[in-house]
């Protein structure tokens, strides 16, 4: 059969027979690309070979229809990666028949880190590790150098999906690890490698391996440089988990972040070390994030935040410049930049500071993102000092959302916030007031309750 050219978008896998500047569904931008497809004239099983069942490769499939009441489900369905980290992130370890998929930049760990887990995941059960961008040998140097060594994990360097599934087969793995899925192609899908359809047909193939043998397969895939997951969009919806690994390459410390779990929370984070030994858990992130903190200097606040279940200290640093330029510019690295224009105009408006003739400049410190609004006032309590040049207190955290009218409302999982500032030597803490009981906080740090942000300028010398 003749192939038939369609074009794809990019990014939310629409498909038209023509060329089109913009996309009609997700309205992107050149985000179009020429695919050519072709109908399989026989149909292959799991394996890859022809077969004489209706079923294709890549399809999911079971012998028949029953009640979701009529078999039990089994107690012990996860598997413990072991680290603690990563199985805080996917709601205790992988599922069995789940696929995970991990995405990051180039050289950010992704590898290194799966390779050590493997090396943990194959004491009792037997591991796969294809990789289609390294060779057998670079594999076992960096396996050696992280100590890395079992008699149950197999290494296999190949890109094609077909002989993968077939290995798949021979072995029986309890566990896969594709490095990358951007390598893989399928040969009976007329496109390059590393085009939309080649990474949406081997995902799929991929997941029919978990689902059809209760294997748990990990993917990598790489980030292009917008930040989002290269290949199509469709990519995040056929796998159970998205896994996103966060930081800087030039920095030490590491973030893996849950975007989608169907089998947990999406809200909870692990954090890492890069050391020459590996990625090494963090188990105390916020002693990690406060060390350095200077004393003495103003535009400098700190709030406790909640990352799912765990409470963490963080710094936010504030700087505000003269600004030489008619309209003064605003940067925020770790923080929402229209929450910030929103902040600043509630402090121009309710306490009548001038931000207008000032650039201003937020960061949080360690590579964090804070999304939740609970950081509002302490980012407030940061530039207010950095404009005023007093320092915030050094034994002082901040806590609590601020509405537009300058009140500051109520925040969850406030004892858990509070008892975290207290373990770090914090000897006071601001919170909100309203629908707070102050006596069932604890009573081993001096709590501040406030109203509004009018009661926060006393504080620090305002």
């Amino acid at each position: 059969m003749k192939p038939r050219t369609v074009y794809v978008c990019s990014k939310c896998d629409y498909q038209y027979p023509k060329m089109l500047g913009r996309c009609p569904q997700c309205g992107a931008f050149g985000s179009f690309v020429e695919e050519k497809y072709e109908e399989p004239a026989a149909e292959v099983s799991a394996g890859g070979k022809e077969s004489g069942k209706t079923v294709r490769r890549g399809a999911v499939r079971s012998e028949s229809a029953s009640l979701i009441g009529d078999e039990g489900v089994e107690d012990s369905v996860r598997t413990g990666t072991g680290s603690g980290e990563l199985d805080r992130v996917l709601g205790g370890g992988l599922v069995l028949g789940s696929v995970v998929l991990l995405s990051g930049e180039p050289g950010i760990g992704k590898s290194t880190l799966l390779l050590q887990i493997c090396g943990t995941l194959s004491q009792g059960r037997r591991v796969l590790y294809v990789s289609g961008e390294e060779s057998s040998g670079q594999l076992r140097l960096r396996a050696k150098r992280l100590g890395v060594s079992s008699d149950e994990l197999y290494i296999y360097t190949e890109t094609d999906v077909d002989r993968i599934l077939s290995e798949c087969e021979r072995l029986k793995p309890d566990v896969v690890v594709a490095d990358s899925i951007q390598t893989l192609y399928c040969p009976s899908t007329p496109s390059s490698q590393g085009s939309v359809s080649q990474v949406r047909d081997s995902a799929q193939a991929l997941g029919a391996l978990a689902k059809n043998y209760g294997v748990s397969v990990i993917i990598v895939g790489h980030v292009n440089k917008e930040g989002g997951i290269a290949g199509p969009k469709v990519l995040e919806h056929m796998v159970d988990a998205v896994l996103y690994f966060e930081g800087e390459r030039h920095q030490n410390f590491r973030v893996i972040r849950a975007v989608k779990n169907r089998y947990g929370a999406t809200n909870e984070i692990g954090v890492f070390e890069m050391t020459d030994k590996g990625l090494c858990e963090v188990e105390n992130p916020s002693a990690m994030l406060l060390a350095g903190r200077p004393k003495g200097v103003s535009g400098s606040a700190t709030v406790c935040c909640m990352e799912g279940t765990r409470p963490i200290i963080a710094e936010i640093q504030a700087l505000t410049v003269k600004t030489s330029f008619p309209s003064p510019k605003r940067a925020a690295d770790g923080f929402d930049y229209s929450r910030l224009y929103l902040l600043i105009a509630v402090l121009e408006k309710r306490l009548g500071l001038r931000f207008s003739d000032f650039d201003v400049y937020l960061n949080v410190v360690g590579g964090l993102r804070l999304d939740e609004p609970a950081c509002d006032l302490a980012v407030a309590a940061a530039l207010i000092s950095a404009l005023r040049d007093v320092p915030v207190p050094f034994d002082l955290a901040v806590v609590g959302e601020l509405g537009l009218a300058g009140e500051v409302r109520g925040v969850t999982s406030l004892p858990l916030r509070v008892r975290e500032a207290a373990r770090l030597g914090f000897s006071r803490i601001v919170i909100p007031k309203r629908g707070t009981d102050v006596a069932s906080l604890p009573d081993t740090i001096e709590v501040i309750p406030v109203r509004s942000v009018y009661e926060l300028l006393p504080l620090f010398g305002g």
